[in-house]
């Protein structure tokens, strides 16, 4: 690709080997919390019986069974879907060129959420197995991103960036409304609806998995492949047409990839807030703006902020008097999000840029 001069992409120095390093570094991390997330459960596991029961020689037979049956795809899914969420908030900000964008911006979050939530309130129960879900979220989050982007739009122009960014929160409240009148009108359905505004992975088993890895399998390169047109767009639009980026289609098609993976993620976790931002800064810190590698980390460390936030919920399980229960990942995203957020407002308001 070829750069203009003064419209270069701000990359550390050494940042080949610093993006070496970052990637061993969370791979490492993230087999470390894999395992920890396999010994906490409603019956504590020691690292060496969790071991010995992810190679398939349990210290004794109801270990695989805990393991296998219930730890194991939770802790996946829970990776899987990091994956989706950070590499759909890294697109959405680069093409976007705003460090602050995520996917509830685009307004596909509340869209998914919505539409899942209509499919398991007025069909009957078990009409739609959970192995579609993904297809259910991908129309919701398609049909309010779609509205977004057009919205947009402007003649004879590439949609403006800052337009996408407040159409889609008001699109996401106007979306958001029509959830929390759902859970008024329907009270019996509370935890249903509550679990996929908040964003858990409580239940989640393999009937879940099968769901989503076969799209994640195409979604994932398929996000990672447009690295180099990410680039070009995050220059500004002038520069990316005089490279030979076709601004508009590429804009267009690089925002519902990020659609994509994000109602992938939802549609088996809920809206799990913040997590799609703060991945990607994070990785913005450690190899710059350029996308071929700030595409792969942030896909990594927002699996592991993902697993280490699911690991914290089930540490705190709440107790209601007699009653326990199991704190949605939602919450702990929720809780360390907001106040990043501001900091990095904050940030931006004393230096003018993240």
């Amino acid at each position: 690709m070829t750069v203009l001069p003064g419209k270069r992409i701000k990359t550390p120095r050494s940042a080949q080997l610093t993006f070496a390093q970052g990637m061993t570094a969370v791979i490492l991390a993230l087999g470390v919390v894999f395992v920890l997330h396999v010994c906490v459960g409603s019956g504590t596991l020691s690292a060496r019986e969790a071991v010995a029961a992810l190679v398939n020689h349990p210290i004794a037979a109801v270990h695989s069974r805990i393991v296998w049956e219930l730890r194991v795809p939770r802790a996946a899914i829970a990776t899987l879907a990091g994956s989706l969420f950070g590499l759909s908030g890294a697109i959405l900000q680069a093409i976007i060129r705003n460090p602050l964008a995520e996917p509830s911006l685009t307004g596909v979050t509340s869209g998914a959420v919505l539409f899942l939530i209509l499919s398991l309130t007025f069909l009957p129960h078990g009409f739609i197995p959970p192995v579609w879900f993904p297809a259910v979220a991908l129309v919701g989050g398609c049909i309010t991103s779609s509205i977004v982007y057009f919205l947009s739009r402007q003649p004879n122009r590439p949609s403006d960036p800052l337009q996408l960014v407040l159409n889609g929160a008001v699109v996401g409240a106007i979306v958001q409304s029509f959830n929390s009148l759902l859970l008024l009108w329907d009270d019996e359905s509370l935890g249903t609806i509550l679990f996929w505004l908040i964003g858990s992975l409580n239940g989640r088993t393999w009937v879940h998995w099968q769901g989503i890895w076969a799209i994640a399998l195409i979604a994932l390169p398929a996000g990672l492949a447009c690295a180099r047109v990410a680039n070009a767009l995050h220059l500004g639009d002038d520069v990316a047409a005089g490279v030979g980026v076709p601004v508009t289609q590429a804009r267009a098609a690089l925002f519902f990839i990020a659609v994509w993976l994000s109602a992938t993620a939802v549609s088996v976790v809920g809206a799990v807030g913040f997590i799609g931002l703060i991945g990607p800064h994070l990785a913005r810190q450690w190899v710059g703006n350029d996308a071929r590698r700030l595409f792969p980390l942030s896909t990594a460390i927002t699996a592991l902020l993902l697993l280490g936030a699911d690991l914290f919920a089930q540490v705190l399980t709440l107790t209601f008097g007699n009653h326990e229960a199991a704190l949605p990942v939602g919450a702990v995203t929720a809780l360390l999000g907001a106040p990043f957020f501001l900091y990095l407002v904050l940030r931006k308001n004393s230096m003018g840029s993240i």
